[in-house]
């Protein structure tokens, strides 16, 4: 399927999914000290875009060095979501990814896996490979997507008082379910393009 800017642009957005992560974003951001929230979404994003954008460049050769395949990508991604999303529903100390209280978040998990994971790779990698005569409108559709994604990043804060604290909590828990189904697909799919294709 041929993509344009705008197809591209909504297919990354969906794929980041920055509205979906906020049950997320919240705890995670919560422990952070309120005079450097904002410094570091900024940082994450410029790290998760970073990463994606180096994947559309190199993501193929980097697969190929490490005789690795898309099908391997799409299965280890949805192992670490599964773990993800099991902390999620079965609330864990330390917050989803086990992070220690009032530690800032660097690189893990909010650029990696969070932002820049398995699925947003693999979705560049093959934005890239099959219409690579267009590589520049990829860019600015990744470019524009990650920017609305910081955009909810940095509201997080004021989107959890919106809400309130046991609605975060119970999207926490309903979107960890659905993730636990998103996760159990991602690697179903991984195993038939393996044994079927």
């Amino acid at each position: 399927m041929d993509h344009s800017f705008l197809s591209a642009f909504i297919l990354l957005l969906l794929v980041l999914d920055p509205l979906g992560s906020l049950p997320i974003f919240i705890p995670i951001m919560r422990s952070v000290p309120r005079e450097r929230r904002s410094r570091v979404a900024v940082r994450e994003v410029v790290i998760a875009f970073a990463v994606l954008f180096g994947f559309m460049f190199f993501g193929d050769a980097f697969l190929r060095v490490m005789h690795l395949s898309e099908r391997s990508l799409e299965v280890a991604g949805g192992v670490i979501l599964l773990m993800v999303a099991i902390r999620m529903i079965f609330s864990h100390e330390g917050g989803v990814y086990g992070m220690p209280e009032g530690r800032e978040p660097l690189i893990f998990p909010l650029a990696v896996p969070l932002l820049a994971g398995p699925s947003a790779m693999a979705t560049v990698l093959l934005l890239a490979s099959r219409q690579p005569d267009r590589l520049m409108e990829w860019v600015a559709a990744l470019t524009c997507a990650m920017a609305v994604s910081g955009a909810v990043l940095l509201l997080c804060d004021r989107i959890r008082k919106l809400l309130g604290d046991s609605v975060v909590s119970a999207l926490e828990k309903l979107m960890g379910l659905v993730l636990t189904a998103i996760a159990v697909e991602m690697v179903l799919a991984g195993l038939k393009r393996y044994f079927f294709s």
